[in-house]
């Protein structure tokens, strides 16, 4: 749990730290980029941050959830706006979304 806790903290930071990775993968649909990657950071760090103590625990595997379901289409967007010829890349952005599946069923554990 604290690695799950530590992983979801400092990506949530780093919302504040690289702010325009995140605003390129913003699907265009979605309006006020900026805000939007600052409060997913918000709750991510938070979230994780809930992790850390048994009485929060469960709110917190249910927030990291919410936040893995509401950051999928990011994800999906990722992959395809990808025009890129790295084959690796690619396949990493494929890899991607079975992964936010097995994260969600991590933190799934702890709720």
């Amino acid at each position: 749990m604290y690695i799950m806790a530590s992983l979801y903290i400092l990506a949530g930071l780093n919302h504040f730290w690289k702010p325009k990775f995140y605003l390129k993968i913003m699907p265009p649909y979605l309006p006020y980029h900026l805000p939007l990657v600052y409060l997913s950071g918000v709750f991510e760090a938070a979230f994780g941050a809930m992790l850390l103590f048994p009485a929060t625990q469960s709110i917190g595997a249910w927030g990291i959830i919410a936040v893995l379901i509401g950051v999928f289409p990011a994800n999906v967007y990722m992959l395809t706006s990808y025009k890129g010829k790295r084959k690796g890349y690619r396949a990493m952005l494929w890899l991607r979304l079975p992964l936010q599946i097995l994260l969600i069923y991590w933190a799934w554990l702890y709720v």
